[in-house]
């Protein structure tokens, strides 16, 4: 473990379903798509989420203990101004850069000073650049700086996101946890076993009691799981339940999508994921074929509450098959 001593609401709804199977071409997709196909068109996934943060309002929310959480670009984004700067967890997407800057300066007059990435993933880091040009040192998983300083590709995107530039890099990486003290304020950093990702970590506000899990809870919608680099189903549910351990009854929990939660909420989505991941994997034992496995529905249950956006049941059981 590494210690670094640092000197000194309304919600704009997301794209439509609708809107965002057309903007992918998958209006017409059939129930037997495959993950690898789940979001093709030349990227389009990548494409309408850039419209989308281009035309956000940026919501912002007071949780506790100063931090407030940002939402409307990409991922969810906490802030914690103080007199040693702001620290930011996630970026957002750079399309946003004028909404989130002023929403930061909104909050305070402090300058940006710290970001940290929950992951990789492009509308958690998109911002890194110009946040780094803005004063944050960037700190990560080790695995966040390998997948953005080279192309990768995401295949259930069907997109290869390039090399980020040299400031966009994460000049901090650990492998397993950090601990940061800023604005008398301890900040937990703590790396998940491949989950969503393989650079998956969640970030605690020990003494507020605030704890953000990045895409380890996608609260009231499916999860994108992205097999590529290191995500799994199993290792999804492995995150939850670390998640469900890690919290208290009072613990505020910022997930990577959707509204701010509690230990209810993971509760509820850890075994949405046992329960659509155990009846899959029987019905793939028993040699059904994914065309009669999404036929049979076995996300049925839970579509109304999870399978709104952007992930439906039947793309959400393609993404289950491909890891039983």
């Amino acid at each position: 473990m590494t210690t670094l001593h640092t000197p000194s609401d309304i919600i704009t709804p997301p794209l439509s379903r609708r809107r965002f199977l057309t903007a992918m071409g998958l209006a017409g997709a059939t129930a037997t798509i495959a993950p690898r196909w789940l979001f093709a068109q030349h990227g389009g996934i990548v494409e309408a989420l850039r419209r989308d943060a281009a035309a956000a309002t940026i919501a912002v929310q007071p949780l506790r203990g100063g931090i407030s959480a940002l939402m409307g670009s990409g991922g969810n984004i906490a802030v914690l101004p103080g007199p040693d700067g702001k620290v930011l967890v996630d970026a957002g997407i750079s399309d946003s850069r004028a909404r989130i800057a002023a929403a930061l300066s909104g909050l305070s007059a402090d300058p940006i000073t710290h970001l940290i990435n929950t992951h990789w993933h492009f509308d958690h880091t998109d911002g890194n650049a110009w946040l780094h040009a803005a004063g944050a040192a960037i700190i990560a998983h080790e695995n966040t700086r390998t997948h953005l300083q080279v192309a990768t590709r995401v295949e259930g995107w069907q997109f290869t996101f390039p090399a980020v530039p040299a400031g966009a890099i994460p000049q901090t990486v650990f492998s397993d946890t950090q601990v940061l003290h800023l604005n008398h304020e301890t900040l937990l950093l703590q790396h998940y076993e491949p989950a969503h990702t393989d650079s998956d970590i969640s970030v605690r506000f020990a003494d507020a009691d605030v704890l953000h899990v990045g895409d380890t809870w996608w609260n009231g919608l499916y999860p994108f799981i992205d097999y590529s680099t290191g995500g799994s189903i199993d290792g999804t549910i492995r995150a939850a339940e670390a998640n469900i351990a890690a919290v208290g009854p009072k613990t505020i929990v910022i997930p990577g999508h959707g509204p701010i939660g509690d230990r209810s909420g993971l509760v509820e989505f850890r075994d949405m994921l046992v329960t659509i991941r155990d009846r899959i994997a029987a019905l793939k034992t028993q040699g059904r074929s994914l065309a009669d496995i999404v036929a049979a529905k076995p996300t049925a249950s839970f579509d109304a509450k999870w399978g709104d956006f952007p992930i439906d049941g039947k793309t959400f059981a393609g993404l289950v098959y491909a890891g039983v």
